[in-house]
């Protein structure tokens, strides 16, 4: 199988993420639950997670670093902290389920949309300029674009929001672990991310970087303050009720270390140069319409004249290629680029992938265009 889908999750890990998590299953307990071995290594092993991803991240205290089940997490604990009521927020016009849905589950909430054409960065940050006014209580603005690859314009975003006075949260679910986040530099409230995606951690991982307060959104033991009934006031304890995903979190940092060493720089620009790899060869093909952009990442989509979406995907996975097709969980991106009536393909390249895979997926679409054109 070529996998093609790593905007969805990442397949292919380095050895170190399952073996560490192994590991983890069988020599750590719970962390601050007692003082015994397995307790306090799996203690250290967490803050360790919590002092690499301030490292890759830029953040001053790891302390500020809480661990999530995945980034839909984080993001509701953001949106639960800052939109209140009857608040009012403004988006792009890229987001994902994870931001819209909550939002929506807001009584009385107001959601603007900053649209701005697809690829256009100057255009999407004249959008956030407009729309960003008094009154407004937050910005929520993906990194990347989990439909089609489009980097938007965050530095600049975060730099209008800071000096309007309105706090950030970035979605940084397909950026993490491929271009560089700066939470102190952006000034951003909150950036959550999966750390099963780019970061090459386990399912069930994510982590919530946060510049300010925090309000928990499920409450419970802590391992702290155990005398009190209300959440401790202080972070990571206010936001991580329970027990943390100790195994996942071994996995997590393993992935971390990977990333640190192959360095954001050069994975983006492996993955960048495979999309464009096969973009170019798919370009040629009559009757298949190919989004991309300068500003973009390497994950693309496509749609294939007089073919639906999840036809071609299916027909892609029996030639051995798995690609995600549809509306992504973002049916707002699709409005934005004009493709809500017929979804699209999307391939999503990893570290791991290599250039013979761009071209045998290319291929197999190349024959899949041809075939449904000799049934037409």
């Amino acid at each position: 199988m070529i996998y093609l889908d790593s905007a969805a999750t990442t397949l292919e890990k380095p050895q170190a993420v399952s073996a560490r998590t192994a590991w983890a299953m069988t020599h750590l307990a719970s962390p601050g639950r007692g003082g015994y071995g397995a307790g306090m290594g799996a203690a250290e092993l967490v803050y360790r997670v919590r002092e690499r991803a301030a490292e890759l991240f830029h953040v001053g205290d790891p302390q500020r670093v809480a661990l999530t089940s995945n980034a839909t997490h984080g993001l509701n604990i953001a949106i639960h902290t800052l939109v209140p009521p009857g608040g009012t927020v403004v988006i792009s016009g890229y987001e994902h389920n994870a931001v819209t849905r909550p939002l929506h589950a807001i009584p009385g909430v107001k959601i603007r949309v900053a649209a701005g054409p697809l690829f256009d960065a100057g255009g999407v940050y004249e959008a956030f300029q407009r729309e960003i006014t008094a009154g407004v209580d937050a910005v929520i603005c993906n990194h990347v674009s989990n439909v089609f690859g489009f980097i938007q314009p965050i530095g600049p975003i975060a730099a209008l929001c800071r000096e309007r006075g309105v706090p950030l949260i970035v979605d940084a679910s397909q950026s993490a672990g491929i271009l560089p986040l700066d939470l102190e530099g952006w000034g951003a409230a909150f950036i959550a991310m999966p750390g099963h995606k780019g970061l090459y951690g386990p399912q069930g991982t994510g982590l919530l970087l946060c510049g300010g307060e925090a309000q928990p959104l499920i409450r419970g033991g802590t391992g702290s303050l155990s005398a009190s009934q209300e959440m401790p006031d202080f972070l990571p304890d206010r936001l991580e009720a329970g027990t943390q995903n100790v195994c996942g979190a071994a996995g997590l940092l393993a992935g971390m270390e990977f990333v640190a060493r192959k360095g954001t720089e050069h994975i983006h620009a492996h993955e960048r140069r495979l999309a464009c790899r096969m973009m170019d060869r798919l370009a040629r093909l009559s009757g298949v319409t190919v989004y991309r952009g300068e500003y973009q990442s390497g994950l693309f989509s496509v749609v294939v004249d007089g073919m639906d979406c999840e036809d071609a995907a299916e027909a892609l996975a029996r030639r051995g290629i798995a690609v995600r097709a549809g509306l992504h969980c973002a049916p707002l991106a699709h409005h934005s680029a004009g493709t809500a009536d017929t979804g699209t393909v999307r391939f999503s390249f990893s570290a791991f992938n290599r250039a013979d895979q761009a071209d045998r997926a290319a291929e197999a679409l190349g024959g899949i265009v041809k075939d449904g054109k000799k049934a037409w």
